[in-house]
């Protein structure tokens, strides 16, 4: 009866025997066959076109293949030898790590603030809470730098830091802060800080908008009890708002982190060569620069191991009961 129901799970349903239909197992079976058959053509395309790749670069990093040609040695581990010893790589490692920490911290606490003002920090009659004035006007303000390219933000910027004709020197100076002007402001030790301000300026307003639809589907009446209850506008937000939010902002958190660690556009397109690095910029240059393919796909593989385990500790650590209306 086993072999018949092994072979019923390959079969469909109108060619399945009689004696198997109506046994019991067979219709346990026949809802793990829907879920299988279901999912079997989606998790071959996922596994030939995802994991495939990921699989191939793990052995690429074994090798040491140029990129521009078919031929390869396999040299096992030298790879990660060497990248364990290279200075270059651990100060990309640096540049993203800081990136990492920092401009999720910076973008979200924004965005949530934007996000509250907009939706509960006006005062209106016989409305609970409120947005200010505009709040729409502000959303589309906020969302414009999202309808850009990166390239184009990086553009943008560069000729905003440039030292001779840049606004940021010229602004400083019309302000009487013409000690604070720098001759290079992306080539130096404030070179990483000016792309942080870059990144979350870019993603700030996506996050807006995020958060305020989050914001908005929280019902009326959990602000007006709150109200009642004499809440101020900052009890009101780490109290209600934000727990009700947080789902919003884990996953807001681990997407910003993704995007902060592939930040090779700006990096690439807006600083100098050489001025900084970051582990996507860095793998650019061994790989397209210097011909090196696999050895940049051994900083690829360690580009996803730290992203992997930063999402899965977010993931882990922001994890919380749900909180019921």
């Amino acid at each position: 009866m086993r072999l018949r129901l092994t072979v019923a799970f390959f079969l469909p349903p109108r060619f399945t025997p009689e004696s198997v239909r109506y046994d019991r197992r067979y219709r346990k079976l026949d809802q793990y066959r829907f879920v299988v058959w279901f999912l079997a053509l989606p998790v071959l395309v996922y596994g030939v076109f995802v994991v495939s790749p990921f699989l191939q670069a793990f052995f690429y990093s074994m090798t040491d293949w140029t990129g521009y040609s078919a031929s390869y040695n396999f040299v096992g581990f030298d790879n990660y030898e060497r990248m364990w010893h290279d200075d270059k790589f651990w100060d990309a490692t640096r540049n993203s790590l800081l990136l990492l920490v920092i401009a999720p911290l910076v973008t979200l606490a924004m965005g949530l603030f934007f996000a509250y003002m907009l939706t509960a920090g006006g005062r209106r009659r016989n409305t609970a809470v409120s947005g200010v004035t505009g709040s729409g006007l502000y959303k589309v303000v906020y969302f414009f730098p999202q309808v850009l390219s990166l390239a184009i933000i990086a553009v943008i910027w560069a000729r905003i830091y440039s030292p001779r004709s840049g606004a940021l020197n010229a602004g400083l100076d019309a302000v009487g802060l013409g000690s604070w002007q720098r001759e290079d402001w992306l080539g130096g030790s404030v070179a990483i800080w000016c792309v942080l301000v870059v990144l979350c300026w870019s993603f700030v307003g996506f996050y807006v908008v995020l958060f305020s639809a989050a914001m908005s589907a929280i019902p009326q009446e959990t602000y007006e009890a709150a109200r009642l209850d004499g809440a101020g506008r900052a009890r009101t937000f780490f109290q209600i708002t934000f727990p009700l939010t947080w789902d919003t902002v884990r996953t807001g958190w681990v997407y910003m982190g993704i995007q902060a660690l592939d930040a090779f556009a700006l990096v690439n397109v807006m600083v100098p060569e050489h001025g900084m690095d970051v582990l996507p910029s860095y793998l650019f240059e061994k790989s397209f620069r210097d011909g090196q393919a696999g050895y940049a796909t051994t900083i690829g593989v360690a580009l996803f191991l730290i992203t992997l385990v930063f999402a899965t500790v977010m993931m882990r650590v922001g994890r919380r009961d749900r909180v019921e209306l």
